[in-house]
């Protein structure tokens, strides 16, 4: 059995679940020294670059989970500002991009998944997305694990899917079939200028939690089955946030999956698989005809 092969049967073997929440006590543990020598160790481990961080010292962090999502330094991701721009929400990589074709996205090569199962199985959910386009990025340890707006929007709805824990790194997105649309996750909808935005906060191997702004810790606790909770778009209790600001965060490492209704906005050239990711940098360009404009020409 090769290295990879036995990589992949020891995350079918391991108790994901309970690995993962074991982690989450610790990352959220008060430590002192035990708790900096840790943080030192993994800024050594993936060559963190400190210097962007709002407090680069390691000292500086009551629990690993204070260091994981810290903040950087004001200013220093550029948000994109032209209204046509969809930004990127996320340091990481492409995983993956494209379009939607009868409800696939594609997952790597040999794979693909279904976006209304990713979307927590309503079909009501799913149907406006499709023929639309897709995004994959990949957060490694070594990213900012801060989830920003890729564009104005209004918040209508956000569901909560159980799964399972697998790592969301290239190897096993090479070689789990459905993981993205098997892992735990949580799915936010946002009405914005183009139609519907989701943006599905994927779970993974010792991702501890996934909060956003409005709900705070969504997970854990792991849920048995899918919950959803509807929020309104219009009046004095709706949730706005503008592009460039904080949507949700990890307590380490996953991915974030974008999507949007057919030809509502191309992503730029420059934007393909194992790019580099920045938040705020320029990601896609809003077409001049939005979906509602189309629909009615059709």
């Amino acid at each position: 059995m090769s290295l990879d092969k036995f990589k992949i049967a020891m995350q079918y073997a391991m108790p994901k679940h309970l690995v993962s929440r074991v982690v989450g006590k610790l990352a959220a543990a008060e430590a002192g020294f035990v708790t900096t020598a840790l943080i030192k160790a993994f800024i050594k481990q993936y060559k963190i670059d400190m210097s962007e961080a709002e407090q680069e010292s390691p000292s500086a962090y009551k629990s690993f989970n204070q260091f994981f999502t810290r903040p950087l330094k004001p200013g220093l991701r550029q948000i994109a500002s032209q209204s046509d721009i969809i930004a990127h929400p996320v340091d990481g990589k492409i995983s993956q991009l494209g379009d939607i074709l009868d409800d696939r996205l594609i997952q790597a090569k040999g794979h693909d998944f279904s976006l209304e199962t990713l979307l927590g199985g309503e079909a009501s959910v799913a149907t406006p997305f499709q023929g639309g386009k897709f995004a994959t990025i990949y957060l490694a340890p070594k990213d900012y694990h801060r989830i920003h707006m890729p564009m104005d929007g209004t918040l209508s709805k956000m569901i909560y899917v159980p799964g399972d824990l697998f790592s969301v790194n290239p190897l096993t997105a090479q070689n789990v079939p459905n993981l993205f649309a098997r892992n735990e996750r949580v799915v936010a909808i946002f009405e914005t200028e183009i139609g519907p935005l989701a943006m599905v906060l994927v779970g993974a191997t010792i991702v501890a939690s996934i909060e956003t702004v409005w709900a705070g810790t969504v997970t854990p606790p792991a849920g048995k089955k899918v919950f959803s909770w509807d929020y309104p778009t219009s009046g004095a209790d709706t949730i706005t946030l503008k592009k460039g600001e904080e949507m949700g965060r990890f307590k380490l490492g996953s991915t974030v999956i974008l999507a949007w209704p057919q030809n509502a906005a191309e992503f730029l050239p420059s934007e393909v698989a194992e790019t580099v990711t920045r938040m705020g940098q320029p990601f896609a360009k809003i077409t001049e005809a939005g979906p509602a404009e189309v629909l009615q020409e059709s």
